[in-house]
């Protein structure tokens, strides 16, 4: 199938297709069970200056649950409380400028497999 943005994708077999379930996002977010730690951010913005004079925002389209978002102020907000720890922040600035570590011991994502 062509797509418009010069990306080919391909179609499964139609066998293949009938037998994969419906996946969807949401269904599977709404499944993790967070432990917030309220004291101790694990994630923040290193220098609000560097957001400041980036042009594209590029964290505000990255993260899957929408953790960063732009304040009434013209601040990145980070909301580290919806984190789901994918890592995608640590890859996705261009200029490094977001500070992220593991939750401390209790604190965090407890993904349900299965």
């Amino acid at each position: 199938m062509k797509r418009n943005d010069g990306f080919e994708s391909k179609e499964l077999p139609a066998e293949v297709q009938g037998t994969l379930p419906d996946v969807y996002v949401d269904d599977l977010l709404v499944t993790i069970k967070y432990f917030v730690d309220e004291e101790h951010a694990h994630l923040w913005i290193e220098d609000h200056e560097v957001c400041a004079r980036c042009r594209h925002k590029p964290c505000l389209y990255f993260c899957p649950v929408n953790v960063y978002t732009l304040g009434h102020d013209g601040k990145i907000q980070v909301a580290y409380q919806a984190c789901v720890e994918c890592g995608s922040c640590r890859v996705g600035c261009p200029y490094s400028n977001i500070g992220w570590t593991l939750p401390r011991g209790g604190y965090g994502v407890a993904y349900k497999f299965g």
